[in-house]
């Protein structure tokens, strides 16, 4: 099944590039679980901070049969960003899964 995505940028401009980085990153988690029914991804830059400068989040919120969760990471690069957030979702979304196979 493929989940539908929602991207929303706040506080910045959209990119193609980061929609298609998101999008391969999101193929990548189905290949985990087929059960993802809905995910969104906000992007946001949330303020500016007096001694780390600008910093970017990036937001994932992933709906699994019953089970929804969201990350949040937040970096000085909103690409950096992403690639973290991806990394603990797919580190959440095997745990999950796993853990629904010894169920059976």
């Amino acid at each position: 099944m493929k989940p539908a995505v929602d991207v929303v940028y706040r506080d910045l401009d959209s990119s193609a590039a980061l929609n298609e980085i998101i999008s391969k990153k999101l193929a990548k988690l189905t290949r985990y679980s087929d059960q993802i029914l809905r995910s969104r991804v906000v992007l946001d830059a949330p303020h500016n901070h007096k001694h780390k400068g600008k910093q970017y989040r990036a937001s994932i919120e992933l709906d699994i049969k019953g089970h929804p969760f969201a990350v949040t990471q937040d970096d000085e690069s909103i690409h950096i960003a992403v690639r973290d957030a991806f990394c603990t979702a797919e580190r959440k979304v095997k745990e999950l899964t796993s853990r629904q196979r010894s169920a059976r």
